[in-house]
């Protein structure tokens, strides 16, 4: 239940902002779940396999709901890392921050 919620706040985070910069919505509100998913497992693989390493195979190491939890900060990092890079990107590259003509060939102070 709880990854519910936060999917939904992951795909209405990216809605938002692609909405701000007029570009596909659910695109990339869809695009903010996948990462989520993307980040959960890549980081959940590298967790198991470091803990199968230093365990030596024993394979009842973590519960399936402890890994979840375990994983679950790094898929949210991973969100947090692409949505910031697209407010970023976007932001630099948005051309309503320069509307005013009288502006053109003007030094910024």
């Amino acid at each position: 239940m709880l990854s519910v919620i936060l999917l939904y706040w992951i795909g209405k985070y990216f809605y938002k902002l692609a909405d701000e910069y007029n570009k596909s919505k659910w695109g990339y509100g869809i695009l903010g779940i996948v990462i989520f998913y993307a980040g959960f497992f890549l980081f959940g693989f590298g967790i198991i396999f470091i803990a199968e390493v230093v365990s030596e195979g024993s394979t009842d190491i973590f519960s399936d709901t402890l890994l979840g939890f375990i994983m679950m900060p790094f898929g949210v990092l991973s969100c947090y890392v692409l949505y910031k890079y697209l407010e970023k990107t976007w932001n630099k590259n948005d051309p309503r921050k320069n509307n005013m003509i009288d502006q053109i060939g003007k030094q910024e102070n």
